[in-house]
């Protein structure tokens, strides 16, 4: 969203943060009445399903971000994709707690924030893959816009991500909104790609089994275990 908003709304990197704000603040609160809930109700699917419908319908909506996309769609927009992120924060892990042994949650614990921390690292470079594709894939018709080939190679592949202060400088507005059409079609692919992943884990969200949360205090020992040997003969 920030390359969106740099690119395509020409917003500096304070604005293009302030921009963000909707998103990251109905997230938070979303994360929170999770919790709340699951701590009133002890159901934690309920917010799994409703964060996954949200966000899948969020990301489909970020596929309509083109040059012509008002503030006020985009923030409504943020503000769906918000909530059913933040409804996916603490859920799934209370559900994988549910079911794995007491003396297993900090290892369960410890291999969810890994394999979440995995699938981000590879979600940044899918996506910055995607998007450099993208921009390639409109050299063409940059070119035919008229664009210099100084320009052609500032948004080319991996240089365009760099170089999206460059647009504010095309005087030419035929070329500019050429250019502005490549990013918001490019960055397209990615939303298309969230939304499929959103859509895949809304299926399979609904194999999560459904556990009673104990509301008694279990002391579980922490530590390496000890091993008892067995005596010589």
């Amino acid at each position: 969203m920030p390359i969106y908003f740099q690119s395509v709304k020409q917003a500096g990197p304070f604005r293009s943060g302030v921009l963000i704000l909707p998103f990251i603040v109905c997230e938070a609160l979303a994360g929170i009445t999770a919790g709340i809930f699951i701590h009133q109700t002890g159901g934690y699917l309920e917010p799994i399903y409703a964060g996954l419908i949200l966000i899948t319908i969020g990301n489909g909506l970020f596929i309509l971000f083109g040059t012509s996309t008002s503030l006020g769609e985009i923030i409504v927009f943020e503000l769906i994709a918000g909530l059913g992120a933040g409804g996916l924060f603490s859920p799934p892990l209370i559900a994988l707690q549910s079911f794995v042994p007491k003396d297993d949650v900090a290892t369960a614990t410890g291999m969810l924030g890994f394999i979440r921390n995995l699938a981000t690292s590879m979600s940044i470079v899918i996506a910055g893959v995607l998007f450099k594709n993208g921009m390639d894939l409109r050299h063409d018709t940059l070119e035919m816009a008229g664009l210099s080939l100084t320009l052609l190679e500032a948004f080319s592949g991996p240089n365009a991500e760099a170089n999206v202060m460059l647009i504010g400088q095309i005087s030419n507005k035929t070329q500019e909104i050429a250019v502005k059409d490549a990013f918001s079609w490019s960055l397209r692919h990615l939303w298309i790609m969230y939304t499929g992943i959103a859509g895949i884990a809304l299926f399979t969200s609904f194999f999560i089994g459904k556990a009673v949360l104990s509301t008694e205090h279990v002391e579980t020992k922490t530590g390496l275990k000890k091993i008892s040997k067995e005596p010589e003969a």
